[in-house]
């Protein structure tokens, strides 16, 4: 499933090539993704100027004079921009066609195999709709910090990979990148959130946004089938220190990597360096 760093990989991927650009049309191929396409809404978009796109936690917003276009890629999803003349493929569910400011008209792609992505039509405050309206701190901003994380575990019995997953204590810390920080951070994953220190916390914010900011850089993971963009996968999977290794051996101790099942998703991690 694409995490904060393929949604921000993505983003920075078509913020050259969408910002200022004018919308010519808009084709729904496929109105039936998460929640049902509001195909006559996105049409009424056309000749409009995109300002900016912004992300928050998974979510693309795409801002314009009127409205704002939220994207989410859900389980499989990616956006690509090309040549206006490329043939859609299976799951190519929809298209919109721009005018850029200085590179002629592009056609940016939404594909979705699984259909679990969305495409929403938001008025401002978009703050209060019920998808934004109760997310926590984004990981990399001055927000998000050890301090935080400790105030809101006190008391919770909770496991500490499942609380730095939940979106109203921080958003877009997923599945992989959950077991990443809190194998450099030294936290056993099962460990209760209220049993872990202050400074534990303090150590875990910094290796949460550590993690993500390497995945960003690197064009974000690719296990499956996320691509950037421009079609180019991401490499942060090379770097990977326990997901996806159980039975291997630890890279800094040697002992060998374990896995169980919290909160129904497979977590990775090593029982001599992670206490």
């Amino acid at each position: 499933m694409p995490e904060l760093p393929e949604v921000e990989t993505t983003r920075r991927g078509l913020e050259p090539w969408v910002t200022n650009a004018e919308i010519l049309s808009i084709t729904v191929r496929n109105p039936s993704l998460r929640w049902p396409v509001p195909t006559q809404e996105l049409l009424k978009l056309t000749g409009q100027r995109i300002d900016r796109i912004e992300r928050r936690a998974k979510y693309l917003l795409v801002h314009l004079p009127s409205k704002v276009v939220l994207l989410h890629l859900g389980m499989s999803g990616s956006m690509r921009v090309l040549e206006p003349d490329e043939t859609p493929r299976k799951h190519d569910h929809l298209d919109f066609l721009i005018r850029t400011h200085k590179n002629g008209n592009r056609v940016v792609r939404f594909n979705d195999p699984r259909r679990f992505g969305c495409c929403l039509v938001l008025s401002e405050p978009i703050s209060e709709h019920s998808l934004l309206a109760n997310l926590g701190p984004e990981p990399l901003t001055d927000d998000f910090d050890g301090a935080h994380l400790f105030a809101l575990s006190r008391r919770r019995k909770l496991a500490v990979k499942n609380f730095i997953m939940d979106g109203k204590v921080v958003v877009g810390v997923g599945n992989i990148y959950a077991s990443e920080a809190l194998y450099e951070a030294g936290v056993r994953p099962g460990t209760a959130a209220g049993r872990v220190s202050r400074a534990k916390y303090d150590l875990l914010a910094g290796t949460i946004k550590e993690v993500l900011g390497k995945a960003i850089k690197a064009g974000g993971t690719t296990l499956n089938d996320f691509t950037q963009s421009d079609g180019s996968p991401g490499y942060f999977r090379h770097e990977l220190q326990v997901y996806g290794r159980a039975g291997e051996a630890c890279y800094r101790c040697e002992s060998t990597i374990k896995s169980r099942t919290l909160g129904q998703r497979n977590t990775f991690y090593c029982t001599n360096c992670q206490t």
